[in-house]
């Protein structure tokens, strides 16, 4: 099923993620390749691709997670829910719904206590459900190894977060930032879900017949094909 955005506002969330997940893909694919040419022609190689690529997939997969729930993207067995009546068939989506956004909330509490020390900030305590906030010893001068601070984006971070200090990598802050913000993304697309379930105009949190949709629609392709032929 494709997605259909149902305001303005849907539309320009829709444009920014599909924008930046075609942009980390292109931006992974030219590193790699340059990083090829620069060792097998000039014997040499990019410092930083590695690693940079590697977080450039990480954000990749955490922002496509969030983006397969809102399409119906993520693969699923559904031949015995198919089989139940309305109701039940329902009800089975509702609580697939509530068991999936519990974990993107406990997935959303861990990220945030991971990343909140980078970023100088407080984790939340308690152990499954937030109760408060709780001081922990900051991380925000940690870097990454090898991929360097833009010169362009220096001056501004050094001003906001390190008090006039120069970063000579980048930080910790910036790139772990896609764990809670994917988390956040991830648990509000499966509440959505849940509420499109519950007003009928979803089926189900899964499209487990993309599949053999794909291959009709090859087959229909060849069929007008050898029909122009």
């Amino acid at each position: 099923m494709s997605y259909q955005p149902k305001s303005a506002f849907s539309a320009a969330i829709n444009a920014v993620e599909e924008t930046l997940i075609a942009a980390i893909l292109g931006a992974m694919t030219l590193i790699t390749f340059a990083n090829v040419v620069v060792r097998y022609a000039f014997n040499s190689n990019i410092l930083w691709a590695l690693e940079a690529t590697t977080y450039l997939f990480a954000w990749l997969v955490l922002l496509g997670a969030g983006y397969a729930v809102k399409t119906s993207a993520h693969l699923g067995v559904d031949v015995l829910v198919n089989a139940l009546p309305a109701g039940p068939r329902k009800a089975l989506g509702l609580i697939c719904a509530a068991v999936c956004s519990t974990v993107a909330l406990l997935l959303l509490k861990g990220s945030w206590e991971f990343w909140a020390p980078f970023a100088e900030l407080s984790p939340t305590s308690g152990r499954w459900f937030p109760t408060g906030f709780e001081e922990a010893r900051g991380r925000g001068w940690f870097e990454t190894d090898d991929v360097p601070m833009p010169a362009w984006l220096n001056a501004w971070f050094a001003e906001w977060f390190t008090l006039g200090e120069p970063e000579e990598k980048i930080p910790r802050l910036s790139h772990d930032f896609i764990m809670p913000g994917a988390a956040l993304l991830l648990s509000v697309r499966f509440i959505l879900a849940g509420v499109d379930i519950w007003t009928g105009t979803r089926g189900t949190l899964v499209a487990s017949h993309e599949v053999e949709d794909a291959l009709d629609e090859v087959a229909a392709a060849r069929e007008a094909e050898e029909r122009r032929a």
